[in-house]
């Protein structure tokens, strides 16, 4: 993982900024501060931020072709460039490193766009043609890198994270309120859209090409399901294909010349790859996990378990209320967007330990969840969807009591809360969102706290159809556990799991996570596997836990899936809180920015502080998460943004400068 960074001239040449170049870079030293490298010419000016995991000694970046034609920067992995070296070399390409970087260049070189389908990995890279004059971008499949661009000025920037473009002090900074609307009803934006007005997002599985003043893209992979399935073969044949790719995806997910680690949480997923370490390769397995002080969220039980089977060395972080307020300011620093759950923060916390510890690398059980089936959504999905057969039906919604078994109500009034909130939109079944309606309906309450003015500002904007444009043309022909998952995978994976909860709190500690569920011939593969394979009954992930058998306990197979979470309004209302919260949430900073009604605000702070010892509503914690979030959003890029120093010459190890 690195931290790529530059623009490029859209019209006429000019000279290179090397000092807003050296800003760029600054910003995000936090994703590699290995190494620094820059490239300038009278068009072009590539930055790097290095994290050095493959080819410590000869990998430096930006790097080029033999001829000097092509140069790169690139963040992420090619896991199988020792596959794809050797292919390369046969049609007479020169190498002169052992790095995965100098594999993109050259199959760039000989294969154009068309190289983006023969690569396993996770990237975001940026190539620059000298000759043709112009520059390629691409990001990886399922978004595990990020990358953002603008045009603005005669030029376009692109940067892994929005705070290095804004280090060009003419570059407007402006809250997009259609990007906040969008978030406040699926936990992300879509892409292109950001946060911000006029900053893009690169969509995963795509690529844009910048030449003769105009910029154009396209996609090169989508998530497929099929709209029949293979039901004559067995769920044991299915389970022994799934193991045999995740053995392999692990394989290539070690490939580095640094130690890699592992994250522990104590269920399925991080389970599953932790023992796939531990039976197929020869590494020594450290784990890392969190331990919570409140009990409603803390897991380190089943974590000990785990590490106990597979004689781990386990390394623990404790996390409690303070912990979280403390560390919140950050993490809405790297991660450059509003968020409703505080959950990103002990993780952040967590790659601190990883990063104390002497790690660079660690792998995840991100990804399993949206492949295989593992969220309660999934089977919500089911059920309401067998329930619009027959909206009357007494028995059918029945069902929702046994997925929510231990809801702290009398039966009766169980069943009615849960009728009541999973009933609505259940005409809707013809809608692309049917499947995430109780959970939109729960977010767009925070909009509850908007000012007239925003509204106003909004205006008819529908950001529910938000994602429409991403679905593909034969969507509704897919089985309805199917649609969920694409959607789930295209809205929350990419645009919060692996960014606000994945590559932001792991980069701003100098970590890179790796993903084995999320190798594109894993997810491949998921969307192939028949969806009875995936849920039975209540069942998720029944296919994994088949494919686990051999590996795991019982235990850990047969356990209940516990949502990763952590302690939302509780960690803000506490006698030792910090005190920007009091800043952030005041009267005067509310009217400040204007998006959120004051007295709305004081009422549900009062109300969170009234009730600090207990657990809130998921729409109170939401509402107040959000709105401390976006507050410090504004304060932090709107009000007093800060771009970097400079750096200097001398802080470059790489330093091309063929300006005139």
């Amino acid at each position: 993982m690195c931290g790529i960074a530059g623009y490029f001239q859209l019209h006429s040449e000019a000279r290179p900024d090397r000092e807003l170049l050296g800003r760029m870079v600054n910003i995000i030293r936090h994703r590699g501060p290995d190494e620094f490298g820059a490239y300038f010419d009278n068009r072009c000016a590539l930055g790097q931020a290095r994290l050095s995991i493959i080819d410590l000694a000869t990998g430096s970046q930006p790097l080029s072709n033999e001829d000097g034609t092509l140069w790169i920067t690139f963040n992420g992995e090619i896991y199988n460039y020792v596959e794809l070296r050797p292919e390369l070399e046969k049609l007479g390409h020169k190498f002169r490193t052992h790095s995965d970087t100098e594999v993109i260049i050259h199959a760039y070189e000989e294969w154009g766009k068309e190289c983006l389908g023969v690569f396993n990995g996770q990237w975001a890279f940026a190539i620059y043609d000298k000759k043709n004059k112009s520059l390629f971008i691409s990001r990886d499949r399922l978004g595990v890198r990020p990358v953002f661009y603008a045009t603005m000025n005669g030029r376009f920037y692109f940067a892994s994270e929005i705070k290095s473009i804004f280090c060009d002090r003419s570059i407007p900074r402006r809250i997009d309120l259609a990007g906040l609307d969008e978030i406040f009803t699926w936990w992300t934006t879509s892409p292109p859209r950001t946060a911000f007005e006029g900053i893009n997002e690169l969509e995963p599985g795509s690529y844009v090409e910048v030449k003769n003043g105009g910029v154009s893209g396209g996609r090169y992979w989508r998530m497929e399901y099929p709209e029949t399935y293979d039901k004559e073969r067995s769920l044991n044949s299915w389970a022994e294909e799934l193991h045999a790719l995740l053995v392999d995806s692990v394989r290539l997910r070690l490939r580095a010349d640094v130690p890699v680690g592992a994250y522990l949480s104590g269920g399925l997923d991080s389970s599953a790859t932790t023992s796939l370490i531990k039976h197929f390769t020869t590494n020594r397995v450290e784990t890392f996990s969190i331990a919570f002080h409140d009990k409603a969220y803390d897991e380190s039980e089943y974590q000990k378990q785990v590490a106990d089977y597979l004689g781990t060395n386990h390394h623990q972080i404790q996390c409690g209320y303070h912990d979280i307020a403390e560390n919140f300011p950050r993490v809405i620093w790297h991660t450059e967007r509003p968020i409703l759950r505080t959950a990103p923060t002990p993780l952040f916390m967590l790659s601190g330990l990883v990063r104390r510890n002497n790690f660079k690398v660690v792998l995840t059980g991100e990804g399993s969840d949206e492949i295989l089936g593992g969220y309660d959504i999934f089977k919500e999905t089911l059920i309401r969807r067998f329930w619009a057969k027959n909206p009357d039906s007494a028995w059918r919604p029945a069902l929702l009591r046994r997925l929510y078994p231990t809801l702290p109500l009398s039966a009766s009034r169980a069943r009615y809360y849960l009728e009541t909130f999973y009933k609505a939109g259940l005409s809707e079944s013809d809608k692309y969102y049917f499947s995430h309606i109780p959970r939109i309906n729960t977010t767009t309450k925070i909009k509850d706290y908007f000012t007239g003015g925003v509204r106003e500002a909004i205006g008819g904007y529908e950001s529910v159809c938000a994602f429409d444009r991403h679905i593909p043309a034969n969507f509704y022909r897919w089985h309805h556990l199917a649609r969920a998952q694409y959607l789930e995978a295209t809205s929350l994976l990419s645009g919060y799991l692996l960014s606000s909860q994945g590559d932001r709190v792991t980069a701003g500690h100098s970590v890179e996570g790796r993903f084995p569920f999320l190798d594109h011939r894993v997810v491949e593969l998921g969307a192939r596997i028949p969806p009875a394979h995936k849920i039975l009954g209540l069942k998720e992930k029944l296919v994994l836990k088949k494919a686990m058998k051999d590996e795991l306990p019982r235990e850990i197979t047969a356990r209940v899936k516990q949502p990763y979470m952590a302690p939302d309004s509780n960690s803000f209302v506490q006698p030792d809180s910090p005190d920007y919260i009091d800043e952030m949430l005041s009267v005067a900073a509310i009217e400040k920015f204007g998006i959120f009604k004051p007295a709305y605000v004081a009422n549900l702070r009062e109300k969170c502080a009234k009730l600090y010892h207990a657990h809130l509503s998921f729409k109170d914690n939401m509402s107040f998460v959000g709105i401390l979030s976006t507050q410090l959003l504004m304060d932090q890029y709107i009000d007093h943004f800060q771009p970097a120093e400079g750096l200097g010459r001398e802080s470059f190890k790489i330093w091309h400068d063929y300006s005139i």
